[in-house]
């Protein structure tokens, strides 16, 4: 699914991940990744912050879960990523919702019945992601 979804996405583009800690956020991320056209491998950028990659569009790779405060976030530039020439993938995005541009899409991972089951939501902000969305179906 993740991986459908890159293919659909395109510059200035911003997936906001949200979901309780493992439920494969950063799994999700490496299908959108790939669907973006990033060849390399594609790791939790929980220690930095954000990774850049490149594929057919740049692909910024956040991850707010080592910030504890909106300050944080925006001394790292994340404007410049939300508002820059590529595609966003933001996991932990719930942290800081004020930062979140009008144009993403959230998608909620919450598990299953089981452990490898996820139920995944999708939830539009904008006439754009509420066009990528509707393709998934």
């Amino acid at each position: 699914m993740g991986e459908m979804l890159g293919q659909l996405l395109e510059a200035g583009d911003m997936v906001a991940l949200i979901g309780p800690l493992g439920t494969g956020k950063t799994v999700f991320a490496k299908g959108i990744a790939k669907g973006v056209g990033v060849v390399e491998e594609v790791t939790s950028p929980s220690f930095n912050i954000v990774i850049e990659y490149r594929g057919r569009v740049p692909l910024y790779h956040v991850d707010f879960y080592r910030l504890s405060i909106e300050s944080e976030a925006i001394g790292v530039g994340i404007e410049d990523y939300l508002y820059g020439n590529g595609v966003t993938i933001m996991e932990w995005a719930e942290r800081f919702p004020k930062l979140l541009p009008k144009r993403r899409l959230d998608v909620e991972i919450n598990f299953g019945k089981d452990d490898k089951e996820r139920l995944l939501t999708f939830n539009p902000v904008g006439v754009r992601m509420k066009k990528v969305a509707a393709s998934l179906l």
